[in-house]
């Protein structure tokens, strides 16, 4: 597998050459030609010579990671350009993953893709959210649940039939740009075969599987001073870049340039939110509970009277977006509840004299443009999502993940949510990644702030 990883991650000193697979998923691809920086010079005590001899022994076996950059190898990372910046992926890169070939999506506070039916507009939303679940700690299989549905149509298998497929992503922030490279294998076995985490052309973190019998990869992150890196296995079923904080010390310079880019990486994965409201189960009237929306929005009547109670700001808003998603007048939105506890249930307020609408009746357009505009006026609180506690709510951005943004909506509908999702990200709170039909997508093209990607078959 070493041939395979070195093509995906980049090759380390004393792995073999790449082998050449045409059209291989995890064969080919981005190169790492960033050379190993010196370790800091200087007087060395016996005890820690004899650790660096010890590690340069055992460079043969793990993946090789430059020591800390700058004059002397010493010195704190440089101060980051606007400190207070919230961590956003910006780019989203699919190398050899559904369709996608050696493909970079800059993404934006609201970025659309378009273009005909197979083009992989839902691969890239998909491989999108897999990267925002290893980035909550989920295992391969869980983010994964179909993996061969995301290797490349025309991957060649190898000798021992192994495929899979590649992507990646870059995360701005305080810490600057980091990118995030993935190498999976899909078959025969599901597992991460490399991963190399970056920052500014320097590994920060490489991994490599070297033994195919062991159910892990060699790990090397940046450590600096007279060692120059850690080395220690890391399971093959899970983001190590997700287990660095929880193995790294932050002792030196170089692990703490570690700890803020892989910090960072898992503070934007872990502050997505996949949406796709099914108005089928929005009907019901359903039981009081937390009020956290669900991705399926089935719970909208008990978020709606939570929003009411503890967001007027908000709410009012919402009901403002209600006037002109929804037919007929709208002058609120409100929730009736049973006596003791019982289910809730969500109406239109119609104004004085006239009877409230449950949205119960309402189209199925309606609903989905509710449960969207919705999402896009609230914040990681009001969503069933686990967002990173020990990052305050102001320092996080939210971003929505929306495959069929516009389904079953009319052109004032999506035209008012663009509004909305626009105005949310004018404020860096909440960012929209979605797909959208061509309708929509020709509306959005005349917007400025929104970011098109269009794709074609």
């Amino acid at each position: 597998m070493d041939a395979t990883l070195d093509a995906a991650v980049g090759p380390a000193p004393a792995a073999p050459a790449p082998d050449s697979h045409p059209d291989g998923a995890l064969a080919g691809g981005e190169s790492a030609d960033t050379p190993a920086v010196p370790a800091q010079a200087g007087p060395v005590t016996a005890r820690r010579a004899a650790r660096a001899r010890a590690a340069d022994a055992a460079a043969a076996e793990a993946p090789a990671v430059p020591p800390q950059a700058g004059p002397g190898g010493s010195g704190p990372p440089a101060e980051p350009a606007q400190p207070h910046r919230r961590p956003v992926v910006t780019e989203l890169r699919l190398s050899a993953f559904g369709p996608h070939r050696s493909a970079a999506f800059p993404l934006g506070p609201v970025t659309l893709f378009a273009g005909p039916s197979g083009s992989g507009k839902s691969q890239a939303l998909a491989a999108y959210e897999s990267l925002a679940g290893l980035g909550s700690g989920a295992t391969l299989e869980e983010a994964f649940p179909d993996p061969r549905a995301r290797i490349p149509d025309l991957a060649v298998p190898d000798a021992q039939r192994r495929r899979g497929f590649r992507l990646g992503c870059t995360v701005d922030g305080p810490a600057g740009p980091v990118r995030l490279d993935l190498a999976v294998q899909a078959e025969p076995t599901l597992r991460i075969v490399g991963e190399r985490l970056t920052q500014d052309g320097q590994i920060l973190l490489a991994t490599a599987l070297r033994d195919p019998g062991r159910r892990s990869v060699q790990a090397a992150w940046l450590t600096g001073g007279a060692i120059g890196v850690t080395r220690a296995p890391l399971p093959d079923d899970r983001l190590g870049t997700a287990l660095l904080p929880l193995r790294v010390a932050g002792s030196t310079a170089g692990q703490r340039q570690v700890l803020a880019a892989a910090e960072q990486v898992v503070v934007a994965l872990r502050s997505v939110f996949p949406c796709d409201p099914r108005p089928d189960r929005m009907r019901a009237a359903v039981p009081p509970g937390e009020g956290r929306l669900l991705g399926d929005c089935a719970n909208l009547a008990d978020v709606l009277r939570r929003t009411r109670h503890e967001c007027g700001t908000r709410h009012a808003l919402l009901a403002g977006a209600a006037r002109t998603g929804c037919a007929g007048p709208v002058a609120g939105l409100d929730v009736r509840a049973c006596a003791g506890g019982g289910p809730v249930t969500a109406v239109l307020d119609r104004g004085p004299g006239r009877p409230a609408t449950e949205l119960a009746r309402l189209g199925a357009g309606e609903l989905r443009f509710l449960a969207l505009a919705l999402v896009l006026l609230t914040g990681p609180g009001v969503l069933a999502m686990d967002p990173p506690a020990e990052l305050l709510s102001a320092q996080q951005a939210l971003t929505v993940l929306a495959d069929g943004f516009d389904r079953g909506l009319d052109r004032r509908q999506s035209a008012e949510l663009l509004r909305l999702a626009l105005l949310s990200g004018s404020r860096g709170h909440v960012r929209l990644v979605a797909e959208v039909g061509e309708e929509t997508a020709a509306t959005a093209r005349r917007l400025p702030g929104v970011a098109m990607v269009d794709l074609r078959a």
